[in-house]
């Protein structure tokens, strides 16, 4: 049964494994584990006895038929493929020096993919390659992958390495730390190390994920955080790494607990693996006599990973339910989507919907308004002053209504024109209108702003045109056309707009682009909402953008060159791209933004914006990232590139906009 449930599950995490045994039957080691509320067993799927080179000696020249876990009838197609974890045979090693032992794995490891493909499995689990040194292994995991059709690998990757645990707090533990592998030059003790040299090898295939192992260490944290990018999908939690309660039942300590939990929210799924480490009381076993309907009671043993289970599930159902953004945002979690072209095309209703419903967004515009039209109107020019307040892009009416509910709260006499370009917009504003009875203050402007010629000039212009990045929505050309409607001692809100950008792992959104086997998709920004994605650095400022443009020569274009440099304790990395941010200043303290560090709360009105690279660039540890960043304005479109040039070097992405541009 799963671990629990709470409001908006929808994810694996509430699943639950048990790691099992070798069994000839394996249709009872299921039952046993299923009995002890586990969802499914990671079981291996060959006698671990069993070796090739040594079946065909004693076969005599007849087929070999490898020692499997039983034939594929004993358990359903749907108990295959729901309830079982291949686990391909621990003993394989197919970079060992000696030639028959890589035989024999090799051999292995192609008839127990083969077989798990046969019974519909929707993983394996493959053993832990040697550190840094597992060429043929991947070679053949890479020739397994080819073949497959939705099954997926799991590597099994220790958190912290052997070696690193087996030191902890001895002498021995920073210089194996530090000790660095003779060919390669990597830190041979950092396991994410392993992982990244297997899958490169793999060519980043989709269907290779990871499982790691937890054990009673951990390490850094943001060591840790680096796995949330790469495509994780099991944990293989050790009874040795729990610790004993009060009561003699165990548990983990804070910092397990906090990556359990984090792993949850990322849909990562839990298995159990050891002996059991603790002697918890059981029941006593019910009476085996008679009973009153003749029949009789069965004892079940209990399972002896039950503890574990019990407190693992404890530990996801005490956790917060996702709140109404995070409900609404599941949807859109690491999904690719093309940002709005909002001068090239008229948005639809529903587009208009989403935004509309995005209530703290307009509240603090409605915050921004009042205090501007308290700064414009003192309270002794109250009753003779009407301030002309222009809200360009008015869609259908959201900003229209928050400034005249702020000029309500203050008292403030207004006179506001709506101008919107988009005529099915207009449609519903002038409808607006109409039913709040606004005829009077409120005039409706079908035009391009760039393009309309204003009776007046306004005392506050009022837009909403920022895109995920700031700029990216063509705000600043958008408003510098307009701003000559403004007086020369107007307000614009927004005032000012910042965009951030910072390097990310992302292996899910990049394997995605790289489904569309093309150069453009590279080459093109996305709009998504992050979740399986590992900041590796601060966000970082790119360009600002003031309005009023009090520059004597307005010109949009921009560059910037940034270094990032990676926290010490975060290891090595591979950078997939760039998220960008923005941050706004409405009106003097009144801001609004996705930064990270300074993001509104509760805002879902815009995600933050995804910058691919064609190739992920390697990240020593304790290296600089240098990324060079370019705005560029043409007679017809804007557009982006971006290029790195350390630690390696790639192509500039976008040039001249082939790619990916927006439409003036």
């Amino acid at each position: 049964m799963p671990l629990g449930q709470r409001q908006g599950d929808n994810g694996e995490a509430r699943y639950c494994g048990a790691e099992a045994a070798f069994s000839s039957d394996i249709q009872q080691s299921l039952s046993f584990a299923l009995g002890g509320s586990f969802d499914f067993i990671v079981a291996p799927l060959t006698d671990p006895v069993y070796r090739p080179s040594k079946a065909q000696q004693d076969s005599e020249g007849s087929a070999i038929v490898p020692p499997f876990s039983g034939s594929d009838l004993v358990l359903s197609p749907s108990q295959w493929s729901s309830h079982i974890v291949g686990k391909i045979s621990t003993w394989l090693d197919l970079d060992s020096p000696d030639a028959l032992m890589r035989s024999d794995s090799e051999t292995t490891l192609k008839q127990e993919a083969g077989w798990a493909s046969h019974l519909s499995l929707q993983a394996c689990l493959l053993p832990t390659p040697r550190p840094l040194s597992c060429g043929n292994y991947a070679r053949c995991v890479n020739q397994v992958l080819q073949g497959l059709s939705n099954m997926q690998l799991w590597l099994r990757i220790p958190l912290v390495s052997p070696a690193m645990e087996a030191a902890q707090g001895t002498e021995n533990e920073d210089l194996l730390f530090l000790e660095r592998d003779e060919i390669t030059g990597r830190f041979k003790n950092d396991t994410w190390e392993w992982w990244n040299m297997f899958r490169t090898l793999c060519e980043h295939h989709s269907q290779l994920s990871v499982a790691l192992d937890i054990t009673a260490e951990l390490p850094a944290p943001n060591a840790i955080k680096r796995w949330i990018g790469e495509p994780l999908r099991a944990a293989i939690l050790h009874t040795s790494a729990f610790l004993t309660n009060k009561r003699g039942y165990p548990c983990l300590s804070k910092q397990h607990q906090n990556l359990i939990t984090t792993l949850f929210t990322h849909n990562v799924q839990i298995v159990i693996s050891g002996d059991c480490l603790h002697q918890v009381d059981e029941p006593p076993p019910p009476s085996t006599d008679a009973n009153s309907n003749g029949a009789e009671d069965v004892y079940h043993a209990k399972h002896p990973l039950k503890s574990y289970l019990e407190y693992v599930s404890h530990l996801y159902r005490k956790m917060d339910p996702p709140t109404e953004q995070e409900r609404f945002e599941m949807g859109y979690r690491d999904f690719l989507q093309a940002p709005l072209q909002p001068l090239m095309d008229n948005l639809e209703a529903q587009t208009y919907e989403t935004f509309e419903k995005d209530s703290t967004k307009y509240s603090q515009y409605q915050k921004a308004v009042r205090a501007a039209l308290l700064d414009r109107v003192p309270d002794r020019k109250v009753a003779t002053t009407t301030t002309v307040l222009m809200v360009v892009g008015a869609g259908r009416g959201p900003l229209v209504r928050a400034s005249l509910q702020a000029a309500e709260e203050t008292g403030r006499k207004l006179r506001v024109y709506a101008v919107e370009k988009n005529p099915n917009a207009v449609v519903t504003l002038h409808s607006l209108i109409k039913l709040e009875g606004w005829e009077d203050v409120v005039t409706v402007i079908s035009c391009d702003m760039r393009r309309w010629n204003a009776p007046e000039q306004a005392d506050i212009l009022v837009s909403e045109l920022l895109g995920s990045f700031g700029d990216n929505e063509l705000s600043p050309e958008c408003l510098d056309g307009a701003q000559r409607f403004l007086k020369k001692d107007g307000i614009s809100i927004p005032s000012s707009y910042t965009s951030f950008i910072g390097p990310i792992t992302a292996s899910k959104l990049h394997n995605d682009v790289k489904s569309y086997a093309d150069l453009a998709h590279f080459e093109t920004a996305y709009v998504v909402k992050f979740h399986s994605v590992a900041r590796l650095a601060p966000p970082q400022p790119v360009f600002t953008f003031d309005h009023p443009n009090l520059e004597t020569l307005m010109d949009n274009k921009r560059y910037v060159k940034l270094k990032f440099e990676l926290s010490p304790d975060t290891g090595s990395a591979l950078v997939h791209g760039f998220g960008g941010y923005f941050d706004a200043v409405l009106y003097k303290d009144v801001h609004l933004g996705i930064e990270p560090s300074t993001a509104t709360p509760n805002m879902f009105s815009w995600f933050a914006i995804f910058f691919p690279l064609r190739k992920p660039i390697y990240i020593p540890a304790g290296s600089v990232l240098e990324l060079h960043f370019w705005r560029c304005v043409g007679p017809t479109k804007v557009w982006y590139e971006w290029a790195v040039t350390a630690p390696s070097v790639s192509p500039v992405h976008n040039v001249n906009g082939r790619s990916y541009w927006v439409g003036l």
